[in-house]
């Protein structure tokens, strides 16, 4: 029988300076899943407790929630500890990581079943950490990506928008789904051009795909990512080069598709052959073309709607899988945006 975990209203009893704070109290059955629940001194319970800003103490087999004035909080940090304590029950290792998205997940979805988002794993990295969704956002763009042969993920820096399509990419090539992995990037950054760099085309190059060797890197073993690029399984190339080519069993994911013209947009989609599919990412509020307008990847996501199997995913900073202060960051400047623009 699996342990569980139980509400006592009565029990455990938070510090007299905290009498006043709508408080709650969770009993746990076993004290070695409780153990892995906490986290070593505590520290899942004090991530659970800074990621909604309340107490969170344990006492014996029970975890004590208090706050002064949010019971919308108390009621997420229950859910998500019993959930997480019913994973760890069920044999899940839990990470630091998956506290925190787990809070972050019953915040923005309070329904949710974590079990359906830490169990539908992607690919399971060198390390032995799985890669899932860690959002609503994320889940729904996972869903997107397994269902459709053309998909626009769309959204701010650390919502995970490369790293799933580069992960399901990778799990397709290794089921035999696809032949190959192409990966490419326009060569546009923040208005610089390759001209100016110095050394060979290599080196002009391998700066602006340096974010997809990182993910390569994080989800196989090295000496394997150079054996695929010596059999050119996996092949890493600006955008420039793929005219002219038609792209067959195949998956393709081009990068910071924001900052490709309306041209290259074109080029880019019909290139695609018999068993291929694309992934195309980007964030439309860091478009640095000359001319913002110009975006192929704004121009597509208007033309291409109602398109059958061309999926869009759009995610926001509720996504942000990166630092806390990621979302805190995209927020503000989303706000900012938001003043300056005309009314």
């Amino acid at each position: 029988m699996t342990p569980s975990a139980r509400v006592n209203p009565h029990g455990v009893r938070l510090s007299a300076r905290r009498e006043s704070f709508i408080h709650r109290i969770l009993t746990f059955d076993d004290n070695n899943h409780l153990r892995e629940l906490v986290g070593e001194l505590g520290s899942h319970l004090k991530l659970v407790a800074d990621a909604l800003g309340i107490e969170v103490e344990q006492r014996g087999s029970a975890v004590a929630l208090g706050s002064s004035s949010e019971p919308g909080k108390i009621d997420v940090a229950e859910r998500a500890l019993q959930q997480l304590y019913t994973l760890v029950a069920n044999g899940h290792a839990l990470h630091p990581s998956d506290v925190v998205h787990a809070v972050q997940i019953l915040t923005a979805e309070p329904a949710a079943d974590l079990a359906a988002y830490f169990n539908d794993t992607v690919l399971v990295t060198p390390h032995g950490r799985p890669i899932t969704a860690r959002s609503p956002g994320q889940r729904a763009y996972l869903r997107s990506l397994r269902s459709h042969d053309v998909v626009f993920g769309v959204g701010p820096a650390g919502t995970g928008k490369t790293y799933l399509a580069m992960a399901v990419a990778i799990a397709a090539l290794k089921r035999g789904e696809v032949r190959r992995l192409i990966l490419t990037r326009p060569a546009v950054e923040a208005g610089e051009k390759l001209g100016f760099l110095p050394g060979d085309l290599t080196e002009k190059v391998d700066p602006y795909l340096r974010p997809l060797y990182d993910a390569l890197a994080d989800m196989l073993p090295p000496e394997r990512v150079a054996r695929m690029f010596e059999k050119q399984v996996i092949e890493v190339a600006p955008l420039a080069f793929m005219r002219g080519r038609t792209l067959s069993h195949a998956y393709v994911l081009l990068d910071e598709a924001q900052n490709t013209t309306r041209e290259q947009m074109k080029m880019f989609l019909t290139r695609l052959g018999e068993g291929a599919r694309m992934v195309i990412t980007g964030d439309t509020t860091q478009i640095d073309l000359p001319r913002k307008g110009s975006s192929g990847m704004v121009h597509a996501l208007n033309v291409l709607q109602g398109v059958p199997r061309v999926g869009v995913a759009r995610l926001g900073s509720a996504d942000v899988v990166r630092h806390p202060m990621v979302a805190k960051i995209v927020e503000a400047y989303a706000r900012a945006d938001a003043e300056a623009s005309p009314r």
